[in-house]
């Protein structure tokens, strides 16, 4: 299993991992990786790192396809994978209607057709074999009726295949990442319960097919405490995250067996009562989706990982330098 470290969202002035980020490299764990919502943007950050590293592997989770055209989220990786030598691993999804729609302005609509056509425009754009031209309905190129004509990329890629992951939460999206990419990026993922869930969408995944998986980490003798924290998170996602109507987050919930629960939790949070939305996150699903307490019961439950599909643990709250180390030696042995 792979080691990764994952940053989430950058908040503020003065919010600078730097020392983490070394530090994660100096114990030999493979990636780093950064998130955007509708705050700060998913490249910017991971720039700033990349350029105090040399070694440790640069991903996004994720870069929005919303956000930008698919010929700038193809720029703008294609030079970040330039300058820090090869190391960009690009995480890209569709996120969901409350973003799309209400941050970006834009129709959420058939994700995964949009996705599809998304990352052939952006492999057309490394390859470099010919003008880029997509006959599609999301991102059309050239623009129907107008003067400019398909273009090829300016710059030489470093490389011509940047290795590609999507965040997917729903069987079919999973199985589009199985098919197209090189990885997969679930948000929570509850190990014991992966195959069951995503078995069938998982088996198109070719050999060596990486999956990434998010995981928050609180290094605790108080378990109650530790619990607690993650089910703050959960609250929001579970209950904030999303449209009233489709909530991709509540739904992932639904589907690991806690349906009731997630609609308890969303209508409780929508209605202005966090707090009885807090107090009605399961135990056994916070637990079940993190590793909590102290080491030896992090190693313990860490043989669930272990058994798992999963390929790559990307680490959330740890930050300094002994926390990072004893993780590592937890999961790497």
């Amino acid at each position: 299993m792979k080691l990764g470290l994952n940053l989430g969202y950058w908040q503020r002035h003065g919010d600078d991992a730097t020392e983490s980020v070394l530090a994660a490299e100096r114990l030999g764990y493979d990636s780093v990786w950064t998130a955007e919502a509708y705050g700060s943007d998913v490249f910017t950050p991971l720039a700033w790192y990349g350029a105090r590293t040399s070694r440790i592997k640069l991903g996004t989770s994720i870069a929005q396809i919303s956000a930008r055209p698919p010929v700038t989220t193809a720029m703008t990786a294609m030079t970040l994978d330039h300058l820090t030598g090869g190391r960009l691993l690009l995480g890209v999804g569709a996120s969901g209607p409350q973003v799309v729609e209400g941050w970006y302005g834009q129709p959420f609509a058939k994700p995964l057709a949009r996705t599809r056509e998304y990352v052939d425009i952006m492999r057309q754009v490394w390859r470099r074999e010919e003008p880029v031209t997509s006959d599609g309905p999301h991102y059309p190129l050239p623009l129907s009726g107008g003067l400019g004509k398909p273009l090829k990329l300016i710059t030489h890629p470093l490389r011509r295949e940047i290795p590609l992951y999507l965040g997917a939460e729903g069987p079919k999206n999973v199985a589009l990442a199985a098919e197209l990419a090189q990885g997969w990026l679930p948000l929570f993922a509850f190990p014991a319960k992966i195959e069951e869930m995503y078995g069938e969408a998982l088996s198109g995944a070719a050999e060596g097919f990486d999956v990434a998986a998010m995981v928050m980490v609180v290094i605790s003798d108080d378990v109650r405490a530790a619990l607690d924290g993650v089910k703050m998170m959960l609250t929001l996602y579970i209950g904030g995250m999303g449209a009233k109507q489709r909530n991709f987050h509540a739904d992932i919930i639904g589907r690991m067996g806690y349906a009731e629960a997630a609609e308890h939790i969303q209508a409780l949070y929508l209605a202005g009562r966090k707090d009885e939305a807090f107090k009605a996150i399961p135990d056994e699903l916070a637990d079940g989706i993190s590793l909590v307490g102290p080491p030896g019961r992090i190693k313990e439950r860490l043989e669930l990982w272990h058994k798992s599909p999963v390929t790559s643990l990307l680490v959330m709250g740890p930050r300094d330098e002994p926390s990072l180390k004893l993780v590592r030696d937890l999961v790497l042995g």
